[in-house]
């Protein structure tokens, strides 16, 4: 593992710092985009901003078990550690983060890890339906992420590697090079269990804000739900990150840094835009459909890009 130098650690700090205010942006249009398609006005665009710091200024005398407080210090840790463990630009040495031989797996984790965390801490909420929550969350995500475990696997294999920085240089040298036109089916796969990840429509069977008034934004008050909203602004943009270096080549450093970084925020974007296009597109699932949708097509789709990267690498 690469050596926890100061600055790294300095560069990492800033990272997330860029994430946080990259995501509350992305809210703040994301808002306006889902209420123009509803012919409404919507939210400012800096809105998300006044949110969060009014939760962070806020008190709470709210007493529940540990793990209550656990659980949003746990999904932090599940957005931060993936941010600080994979390449956010390939070949500037400072914004390689914390990136080894096999950060992948690690990253896979952390993936889950946020999940977990706010499952853990949904069961201490008190609230007598929160094990409803709980249950639609694991279960989807554990449906989703079998598609998107095994189209990690394929690409893997098909490069040979595990190392994150290692599959973004294997895509360099034009676009044909990325894995979205080199291994089309393992990217399928992923970009459907993206949809999951990100639990917009027709995903967000957690939070069913059409169905039931429960949720982190009920059970969580002051600086509880102020790290769950700063996480719902890193978490989105590591995973995008992360599919961005998997599947479309990565942002690589150029001449020029403004360059490189109008790259970062068009690739980025786009990438995130897809479960916003689907979400303003479709009505919520029920927790059936979308289990049974995440076991069927993304599932059959991973398996066959296994056994092609299987045969042809």
């Amino acid at each position: 593992m690469a050596d926890f130098d100061p600055i790294k650690i300095l560069f990492a700090a800033l990272t997330i710092f860029f994430t946080i205010n990259y995501g509350l942006i992305l809210q703040g249009i994301i808002g306006k985009i889902y209420a123009r398609v509803g012919k409404r006005i919507g939210i400012r665009l800096l809105q998300p901003y006044f949110n969060i710091i009014r939760q962070w200024a806020t008190r709470t005398s709210i007493s529940h078990g540990v793990m209550f407080y656990l659980g949003p210090v746990f999904r932090f840790t599940g957005g931060a550690g993936i941010l600080i463990f994979i390449p956010i630009i390939y070949g500037a040495p400072f914004f390689q983060s914390f990136s080894f031989a096999g950060d992948l797996v690690l990253v896979s984790y952390f993936i889950f890890l946020g999940t977990l965390g706010m499952a853990l801490g949904g069961g201490e909420a008190g609230h007598p339906y929160s094990a409803i929550a709980v249950t639609r969350g694991l279960a989807q995500t554990s449906a989703f992420e079998i598609s998107l475990m095994l189209a990690i696997y394929s690409i893997a294999t098909q490069y040979q590697s595990i190392n994150i920085t290692e599959i973004v240089a294997a895509q360099q040298g034009g676009v044909l090079n990325w894995t979205l036109f080199t291994n089309p089916v393992a990217t399928a796969a992923a970009m459907l269990a993206f949809l999951g990840s990100m639990m917009r429509s027709p995903f967000d069977i957690v939070l069913a804000p059409q169905e039931i008034p429960v949720g982190p934004p009920t059970e969580y008050q002051s600086q509880f739900l102020a790290m769950l909203m700063t996480n719902r602004t890193i978490f989105p943009v590591a995973k995008t990150i992360l599919y961005v270096n998997l599947f479309f080549g990565g942002v690589a450093l150029y001449d020029s840094y403004i360059l490189t970084f109008v790259v970062f925020f068009l690739k980025t974007f786009f990438v995130y835009m897809w479960s916003v296009f689907v979400g303003v597109s479709f009505p919520r699932f029920r927790v059936d459909q979308s289990i049974r949708f995440f076991i069927k097509w993304p599932l059959i789709i991973g398996v066959i890009s296994v056994i092609i990267a299987s045969i042809r690498y």
